[in-house]
């Protein structure tokens, strides 16, 4: 039995030696807010998160080349969930699907059509403010703006696919 001990005791003294190896070596800044129309938020697998430049440089980097920051690297080759905001003013201009998740879509200001290409018949589903809607994976989808507004997208996009309307 007291070699069990001592053994409890050596892997406590290891584990509270890591524990404070680890956070003596990371600098803790305060969480300050995110404007999520400039930059958008890469949550990604196993619980970190990284604000990621956004913008039509971010979609232009991931649709046409290499990433321009190694944040938009880490959205490119990772795996985990996209946040952002957009506004919207027109309607899109191609389909998209995501085969690999769902995404989350929350009116946040305006209305917009959801148009589901299912086995192709097109079906519209309305959101306006404070109504979210769940795009399952593997979906072809686009968006119908009826009132110029604000949406939250939260897409597991990791090989999102486009096609032209």
């Amino acid at each position: 039995m007291e070699h069990a001990l001592s053994n409890n005791a050596i892997v406590r003294q290891l584990y509270l030696g890591l524990t404070l190896r680890r956070s003596a070596s990371v600098t803790q800044k305060p969480p300050q807010p995110v404007d999520l129309a400039a930059a958008y938020t890469f949550l990604e697998d196993g619980g970190a998160a990284l604000v990621v430049p956004g913008g039509d440089q971010f979609w232009r980097s991931i649709m046409t080349g290499p990433p321009f920051t190694p944040e938009v690297d880490r959205v490119v080759h990772g795996s985990g969930w996209l946040a952002a905001r957009y506004v919207i003013t027109s309607d899109s201009m191609a389909w998209e699907r995501h085969p690999n998740g769902s995404e989350l879509l929350v009116m946040l200001s305006g209305a917009m059509d959801i148009v589901f290409d299912m086995d192709s018949d097109h079906i519209r589903v309305g959101l306006t403010a404070g109504n979210a809607i769940l795009v399952p994976a593997a979906i072809w989808h686009r968006q119908l703006v009826r009132t110029a507004g604000a949406y939250l997208g939260v897409t597991y996009g990791r090989g999102t696919e486009h096609r032209a309307l």
